[in-house]
C-alpha cells in the first residue's frame, strides 16, 4: 500500500462538516461515540497514550463529528480509539448501513462469527488476527490455525509472526481494532492472497474496504447509543444487541 493513510482519508472523507457529536464515552474496552443524526460507533479501547493527544481539551460532545473521526490517525491510541468510534458512528447507521449493501448477520451474536466458515476452512490454512475464544472451536476443520495476539496467552502467535505466516494463508480472520492500533495497511497488504474477513464493531461498514482486498465485511449497525452505553458501561455485552445488529456484505463477484 503505497500510502497507508489513504485508508482513513476515504473512510473519513465522506463524513460532513456539519455533524456534531452529541454522546461520547469511554470504558475499560469500548469507546462510543454519538452523532447528532443518531448513529452510535464503537471502537475497542486502547489505554496506550504515550504520544501527546492531538484533541486538547479531551472534551468530543459538541465537536465537529469529521473533525473527532480525524482522531482515529493519532499515534496516541486512547484517543485514536475515539476517532475510530467516530468514523463508525457514520458508516455503521443502519439506514447507511443498508444503503450501502449490508444485511444483518443470520445470527445477532459475536461468537458466531467464525461458524459460517467452518466448511470454507476445511483443511485450509487459516489465520486470525486477535485473540477470539470462540473461534478455534469454530474453525477446529481448518488444516492449520494460527492465532495472532499482541498480548499473546497459551497457544497464541505473536502478532510479530504475521509478516511471516500470512502470507501462506488461504483465509485470514482480522479484528477491527486493527484500526485503532495502524496495523491494518499492513495486514491487508500481507493477506492479498488470502480470502480477508474483517470482524468485530470496530469495523467500518464501509465498501471502501473492497478496495484494500477485504472479500467480507462484517460490522455493528447502532442507532441506539444511550442503550448500547448503558450495555457496555456495566459490561454486559449481550446488551449491545438490543441496541443494534451485526451486518454483513462480500465483495462483489
Amino acid at each position: 500500500m503505497a500510502n497507508p493513510w489513504t485508508l482513513y482519508d476515504r473512510l473519513i472523507d465522506p463524513i460532513p462538516e456539519d455533524l456534531t457529536v452529541t454522546a461520547a464515552s469511554v470504558g475499560p474496552k469500548w469507546c462510543r461515540i454519538t452523532s447528532c443524526e443518531g448513529g452510535a460507533g464503537m471502537a475497542f479501547s486502547m489505554p496506550a497514550s504515550t504520544r501527546p493527544a492531538l484533541h486538547e481539551n479531551g472534551e468530543f460532545v459538541g465537536a465537529r463529528l469529521r473533525d473527532v473521526a480525524q482522531l482515529a490517525k493519532s499515534w496516541n491510541l486512547a484517543e485514536a480509539g475515539m476517532g475510530m468510534a467516530a468514523v463508525n458512528s457514520w458508516h455503521s447507521l443502519p439506514a447507511r448501513a443498508r444503503a450501502n449493501g449490508f444485511a444483518p448477520c443470520a445470527d445477532n451474536n459475536w461468537a458466531k462469527s467464525f461458524h459460517p466458515y467452518r466448511e470454507a476452512t476445511r483443511g485450509r490454512k487459516v489465520a486470525v488476527i486477535g485473540h477470539f475464544p470462540f473461534a478455534p472451536a469454530a474453525l477446529s476443520e481448518a488444516g492449520e490455525l494460527f492465532v495472532f495476539e499482541r498480548n499473546p496467552v497459551e497457544g497464541d502467535y505473536p502478532d510479530s509472526a504475521s509478516e511471516y505466516l500470512l502470507p501462506e494463508c488461504d483465509y485470514v480472520f482480522i479484528t477491527g481494532s486493527s484500526f485503532v492500533n495502524k496495523t491494518i495497511p499492513r495486514l491487508l497488504e500481507l493477506s492479498r492472497n488470502a480470502t480477508t474477513v474483517m470482524i468485530g464493531p470496530s469495523t467500518p461498514a464501509s465498501p471502501i474496504l473492497f478496495d484494500y482486498g477485504v472479500d467480507v465485511i462484517t460490522a455493528f449497525a447502532c442507532d441506539q447509543g444511550a442503550l448500547l452505553d448503558e450495555a457496555l458501561d456495566g459490561n454486559l455485552l449481550g446488551g449491545m444487541y438490543e441496541a443494534g445488529m451485526r451486518v454483513e456484505r462480500a465483495k462483489p463477484l
